[in-house]
């Protein structure tokens, strides 16, 4: 990863709408599209999937509600 936001989000929100919110504030920043969001294997537990096109896999070293 050569850029990266760290998004906290412990709200109720489905996950989808979570990542929705994190994708705006990534192209207001950096003017780009994120292409992959890691969250804590809590938050997926089917596995990696896509939402909007952002891949979302899980990550171990990820904390949750990040």
């Amino acid at each position: 990863m050569n850029i990266g936001l760290l998004w906290y989000d412990s709200s109720a929100k489905e996950l989808a709408v979570k990542i929705t919110m994190a994708a705006r504030r990534y192209r207001e920043r950096f003017g780009e599209e994120p292409n992959v969001c890691y969250v804590h294997p809590t938050a997926l537990p089917d596995g990696d999937c896509q939402v909007n096109g952002i891949r979302v896999r899980t990550a171990t070293r990820v904390l949750r509600h990040h």
